[in-house]
């Protein structure tokens, strides 16, 4: 596969090459984290090599779980020589605290939703069913 970013390319190029939709390209320029291009005389966006690498990185960051703000602030840290490196470990250091926040309150859930299914007799009146019970805020 040949790797080689054309030096300029169209929207629809950048997005294939990047893995994205048109339209999230035209949000991410809304939204400040990939700058604007400069236009060809017919109108169309005429983006250069760069842009894809940045769009890449979004989508890998959103992968982890960034929100678009943080992956603003990294963005911008890529950039900040002095505290880019230990700011972007902080950064990451908080997402995961956060991945592991979510964990544990998913782990909870399926422990309830356990119980749940463990108390469902499978059979009687639905007015009777502890899903639903529970679901609304009766004791099961």
């Amino acid at each position: 596969m040949d790797t080689h970013i054309p030096q300029h390319i169209t929207i629809g190029a950048v997005a294939r090459q990047a893995g994205i939709g048109i339209d999230t390209i035209r949000y991410y320029e809304r939204e400040g984290l990939l700058p604007k291009p400069q236009r060809r005389a017919s109108g169309y966006r005429d983006y250069d090599g760069g842009a894809v690498e940045r769009l890449r990185f979004i989508r890998r960051a959103k992968d982890l779980g960034f929100m678009l703000e943080d992956i603003r602030e990294l963005l911008a840290l890529s950039t900040d020589r002095e505290r880019g490196v230990k700011s972007v470990r902080q950064r990451a250091e908080v997402r995961l605290a956060e991945v592991e926040r979510r964990i544990r309150e998913l782990q909870r859930v399926k422990r309830g939703l356990k119980q749940l299914i463990d108390a469902y007799p499978g059979h009687g009146a639905l007015e009777h069913c502890p899903i639903l019970r529970a679901l609304g805020g009766d004791q099961a």
